[in-house]
């Protein structure tokens, strides 16, 4: 199965080739020549998962999928959630996303936080959500050097590394975006096979 994962970003390019393997022809925007971004404007996470999909299903007839993560931080009620990417500006720089964070939380004892994804998938016209969480902790600082994003500041529940401190196959084995990844891969893997056997 061919299929549009509604992204330039090169990182989740290599994430989520690493999780649906072999079973799906997975191509990107940079791959089809879509260069711009596309806007986040909605307000849930959901939202703009769904809008990305839609503009690119629109754009090219193809079966889609879009995502859209955020980190959620108990003390800072929620935030940066929907923002997450340009919590510090325009710019997507995660070095400043994750100084304002931790900025704003300064001594808080309370460092709970939760990861995030939404996938939406456009499957043959019709419109699909997936929901993948991990709950774990903020640390005060970084540590790390692989992974992206808040990665180097989030540990999650049981663990003692940060995101940033694991390889790719320890990362998707618990992380947000591969147990919503896992979902859309189970979802499509049995949808392939009970057409094949209409």
């Amino acid at each position: 199965m061919e299929i549009v994962f509604a992204t330039n970003n090169v990182n989740k390019i290599k994430e989520i080739r690493h999780i649906l393997g072999d079973s799906f022809k997975l191509l990107s925007l940079h791959d089809l020549g879509i260069f711009e971004d596309i806007p986040e404007n909605e307000p849930t996470l959901e939202g703009n998962a769904m809008y990305k999909a839609r503009v690119v299903n629109r754009m090219l007839n193809l079966n889609v999928f879009a995502d859209d993560t955020g980190l959620e931080i108990e003390a800072l009620n929620g935030q940066p959630g929907v923002h997450s990417a340009r919590f510090a500006g325009e710019n997507k720089d995660s070095d400043a996303n994750i100084e304002k964070a931790l900025l704003m939380m300064g001594e808080s004892e309370n460092r709970n936080a939760r990861f995030r994804t939404v996938i939406a998938l456009i499957l043959n016209g019709k419109e699909y959500l997936f929901e993948g969480i991990v709950d774990g902790r903020i640390i005060k600082e970084k540590r790390g050097k692989a992974g992206f994003g808040y990665d180097p500041i989030f540990i999650p529940e049981g663990m003692n590394l940060t995101f940033a401190e694991m390889s790719l196959d320890e990362k998707n084995k618990i992380s947000h975006r591969a147990r919503a990844f896992e979902k859309l891969k189970e979802f499509l893997i049995d949808y392939g096979h009970n057409k094949d056997s209409v």
